[in-house]
């Protein structure tokens, strides 16, 4: 500027104070804007792609959710699948109608906080806030399930009766938004004026925003899973200082063990996983990505197949018209696998759509095929079948999202979608 110093007198530096916060001021700084933010990235990328995995094998809901590791309680229960307390962190469920839109809002979440944390902290607490927050989710969702229990308006905030497969980061987001809550009342000065409103009591609006969303929308929210994450992290930011730059030591070293031990136990859950695994086979295609990401997943597609061969069936058995049969048996053949006993029921529907186009082609054009031993043990062999696609759904069908309904229009029963699967 004109006229002004360029340098001030020695005496007049000397002089002058400095504000006590400033030193503390410029190395919060330099941990925010100098460190990596390496496993933020690569938790990123893991989510994104275990996503799209699940896509191409059919769609992330349903059974293919639950085989990818999605918490479900009775499978932890009866068959001690403790890995579903750990995989469901990096799973993201296609939501009905809104498509991919659960893992794009929980994955700007953690572009936009994870770097903060991990800046501040280092990435070995990162790593370890991130995977012990995101269990503790999953722990207070796996407890809040009560089938027995009488929910009201209130309490169904937390509680569920229903056990339904559940999965997603947003616990562990909530454990990091928990870290910066806390993080800012302990080194509240410290913090330069700007962050001071960013964190500590300028993550409140954030927080009671999110919990008002979550009571609105409780039938998709996982409040349980929000909570438990938020208050671990909160618990664990109360214990832990965040990582000053040159900090060295044996405290460094134990995070970097623990940091560590958390990776191998994502590694062996994941593991379990691929052993245990009983899903639909992975289809890479173009059509198997569209219709995962847009147009339903495996359990929508499996309902498709199996109502149109139901009703071309009909068709062909009652009025002797069979030009229905070609494109159902079409539709059924590009189902995605649910399970064995899901590709068997679709297999012998095929059979029986064939024997029923047979018949059809005996009748004469605009009659109804004649009576037959033939056409009678067809009709058996349908009910037959009919009563075990019944029994799969009942026994089956909550697990991917299946669920009997009336049909008004001609009074019958056909499988429908049930209840959209939790986020």
């Amino acid at each position: 500027m004109c006229g002004a110093q360029l340098s001030a007198p020695a005496s007049a530096a000397g002089a002058r104070r400095r504000p006590a916060y400033d030193r503390e001021t410029m190395i919060f700084a330099r941990a925010i804007l100098t460190r990596p933010a390496t496993f933020t990235i690569i938790f990123l990328v893991v989510n994104v792609l275990l996503y799209l995995l699940m896509t191409i094998s059919g769609g992330a809901d349903g059974g293919t959710l639950i085989a990818y590791g999605a918490k479900l309680n009775a499978l932890i229960n009866e068959q001690r699948q403790w890995w579903r307390f750990v995989t469901p962190i990096f799973l993201h469920i296609r939501l009905p109608g809104f498509g991919p839109m659960h893992i794009l809002v929980n994955m700007y979440g953690l572009w936009m906080i994870g770097p903060y944390v991990e800046r501040l902290y280092g990435s070995a607490k990162f790593v370890v806030f991130w995977i012990v927050t995101g269990i503790a989710g999953v722990a207070a969702s796996y407890l809040t399930v009560r089938p027995n229990m009488n929910i009201g308006t209130l309490t169904s905030f937390l509680f569920k009766n229903a056990d339904g497969p559940s999965a997603g980061a947003s616990g562990a987001l909530f454990g990091l938004i928990g870290v910066l809550f806390v993080f800012g009342l302990k080194f509240r000065h410290e913090l330069p004026e700007g962050f001071k409103r960013a964190f500590g009591v300028g993550m409140l609006p954030t927080i009671f925003i999110n919990l008002f969303i979550g009571f609105i929308a409780r039938g998709y929210i996982d409040n349980a899973a929000h909570l438990g994450g938020l208050v671990t992290g909160a618990a664990l930011a109360l214990l832990v200082g965040y990582k000053r730059p040159g900090a060295r030591g044996k405290v460094t070293i134990f995070w970097h063990i623990l940091q560590v031990c958390m990776l191998a136990l994502v590694c062996v859950s994941f593991y379990q996983v691929w052993r245990h695994y009983d899903g639909p086979r992975v289809e890479l295609s173009f059509a198997s990505l569209r219709r995962g990401l847009f147009g339903g997943g495996a359990s929508t597609a499996h309902i498709e197949g199996i109502n149109a061969g139901i009703h071309a069936f009909a068709k062909a058995y009652n009025e002797g018209d069979a030009s229905e049969v070609d494109s159902a048996i079409q539709t059924i053949n590009n189902v995605p696998s649910l399970d064995k006993q899901a590709d068997d029921l679709r297999v012998e529907l095929k059979t029986l759509l064939e024997r029923a186009r047979e018949q059809a082609a005996t009748a004469e054009p605009g009659s109804k095929p004649r009576p037959s031993a033939k056409r009678t043990q067809l009709l058996k062999d349908f009910e037959a079948w009919e009563e075990k696609n019944r029994q799969w759904v009942k026994t089956k069908g909550g697990i991917y999202g299946v669920e009997w309904v009336e049909d008004k229009e001609n009074g019958t029963d056909e499988p429908e979608p049930a209840a959209s699967p939790k986020p």
